[in-house]
């Protein structure tokens, strides 16, 4: 009777890891949870997961896709890209992309092939640009999207030509949902396996 019971507490809690749709946070997964030492901002909250809550924040804006050059850089118009999500998440976290990567951009431009003139009202919104200056100053990880304990919330994926948030939101497989604005709109859901990984960073601490 004692064995009964154990096995059907078991499937209870092990049905919804085999057939729900989830989504799944790491620990339910059983996946280690690593989380920034570093608090810029000053909030109380670390870094990583400031990251995630400022994307979430910022596709809460629902803002419209669309690609414009902007004087000062920043869309003021409700509208934006993928890569708008990058800088408006770590802004929240108090890191500041624009800055950092016009500075690398002009120290160091023969990094950068595909710019021959620096221009900081657009620079920070490319998807190519991002890919260098996070491969020079974070840390690399894998692109194997089966490596699930190396995927961690706050971690910045970048495809071939789109770029995203990991969420701290999981599908069964551990794989993390992406918080991302493409032209199917700004959300964070279990996308990842529609694009092909190219990079895959984690700010450093």
């Amino acid at each position: 009777m004692i064995l009964i019971l154990a096995f059907t507490v078991l499937l209870i809690l092990t049905l919804p890891l085999l057939f729900g749709k989830g989504p799944y946070t790491a620990e339910e997964l059983g996946i280690p949870h690593v989380i920034s030492e570093r608090d810029d901002d000053g909030d109380g909250t670390d870094n990583y997961t400031d990251t995630v809550i400022s994307a979430r924040a910022y596709i809460a804006t629902s803002p419209i896709y669309g690609s414009a050059y902007y004087a000062g850089g920043y869309p003021n118009d409700g509208k934006g890209v993928c890569t708008d999500v990058i800088w408006q998440a770590l802004l929240g976290a108090g890191i500041d992309l624009k800055s950092a990567i016009d500075t690398d951009i002009l120290s160091f431009t023969d990094e950068y092939p595909r710019i021959t003139k620096p221009d900081p009202n657009i620079d920070f919104r490319r998807v190519s640009n991002l890919n260098i200056y996070f491969s020079r100053n974070a840390i690399s990880l894998t692109t194997d999207k089966s490596e699930v304990d190396e995927w961690q919330a706050g971690d910045i994926v970048v495809f071939d030509g789109h770029i995203a948030i990991c969420s701290d939101k999981r599908n069964r497989k551990g794989i993390p949902y992406i918080i991302h604005h493409s032209p199917r709109g700004a959300v964070e859901a279990d996308d990842m396996y529609l694009y092909t990984v190219i990079g895959h960073y984690r700010l450093r601490d």
